[in-house]
């Protein structure tokens, strides 16, 4: 009887008409081909021209198998073969002989109980040597430097230090702003909206730890609100602060994820009254777009969008 989830059932015994990459072999309907292990002994152009064709459903069978391979590393959790199917723009029968194949080489894994399919441990292990391979901070400072273009904004990245969220580079705008503010000044968790962000995206016990040691009257008396905003900030995946660490200085700050879901960057743009309020929205949502696709590089994973429910009547 087929597993749950798939009515091709487990996969069992050897991948059949499957790709011939990534431990993919065979050769089925579709031109999923294995290529000729020597194309130079071709000797006539017939022949040369079936090899070429052949090379070409080689490295197209390569590019379907890595999509079934991303739709699959896109779900949260366990997939059902339909799930991936629809995700990868295949048949459930052609999704079922690439999943088939991944699973020989090790990249999948199906349940045998449940019918799911998962990341097998070789996809675990790659995915683990690529992450140990990033520099989280090489990977944003020129998207930002290219941001900081686009917009003429300033804006900063800042990392989470043991004194608190300290600024680790600045990026001068077309209209600069004067502040104090430098590279190595440590921001307020609670006072700026770059604090906000880091302090929204650490565990509970850890923001609790965080803001512990915070021990003025004023501080204090904000520590009220420390649930507000991290509800708000998780919600928007971003804070927009007015004047609330300098005069007369807007500022939205923005998290880069890691594979934790912890900010392992904050980016903080910053505007004057030089700047139009009318263009805010549109820096985010580029601001939130170059945050998302670097924490998708540094192998994190971007909030879904928060869509609030609505009360039936």
């Amino acid at each position: 009887m087929p597993a749950a989830g798939s009515r091709f059932g487990p996969v069992t015994g050897s991948p059949q008409a499957v790709p011939a990459c990534l431990g993919f072999a065979a050769t089925d309907s579709e031109g999923i081909n294995a290529l000729p292990t020597d194309p130079a002994n071709v000797s006539t152009p017939s022949a040369a021209t079936n090899v070429a064709a052949s090379a070409r459903r080689g490295i197209q069978s390569v590019t379907t198998g890595f999509r079934v391979l991303a739709a699959l590393a896109s779900e949260p959790e366990s997939a059902t073969l339909g799930t991936i199917a629809a995700r990868a723009r295949l048949s459930a029968s052609q999704a079922h002989r690439y999943l088939a194949s991944l699973i020989a080489s090790g990249m999948a894994h199906q349940d045998t109980a449940s019918g799911r399919y998962n990341l097998g441990p070789q996809a675990i292990q790659i995915g683990l040597a690529a992450l140990a391979r990033t520099d989280v901070f090489a990977e944003a400072d020129p998207a930002i430097a290219d941001f900081v273009r686009k917009t003429g904004r300033t804006t900063l990245i800042a990392a989470l230090g043991p004194l608190g969220p300290t600024i680790v580079r600045w990026h001068a705008g077309r209209v600069p702003v004067s502040t104090s503010l430098s590279v190595g000044s440590v921001l307020p968790l609670l006072g700026s909206a770059t604090g906000h962000v880091f302090l929204s995206f650490m565990g509970d016990d850890e923001a609790a730890g965080a803001i512990a040691h915070l021990v003025s009257a004023a501080a204090h008396r904000r520590t009220r609100d420390v649930a507000a905003i991290r509800k708000s900030v998780h919600a928007a995946t971003s804070t927009s602060v007015d004047e609330l660490l300098i005069p007369g200085l807007r500022a939205t700050a923005v998290p880069i994820l890691d594979i934790q879901s912890r900010a392992a960057l904050v980016v903080t743009v910053m505007a004057t009254p030089a700047f139009a309020r009318r263009d805010d929205k549109t820096v985010i949502e580029i601001l939130k777009n170059t945050c998302k696709q670097l924490t998708e590089r540094i192998g994190g994973r971007w909030p879904k969008p928060f869509i609030p429910k609505v009360k039936s009547t």
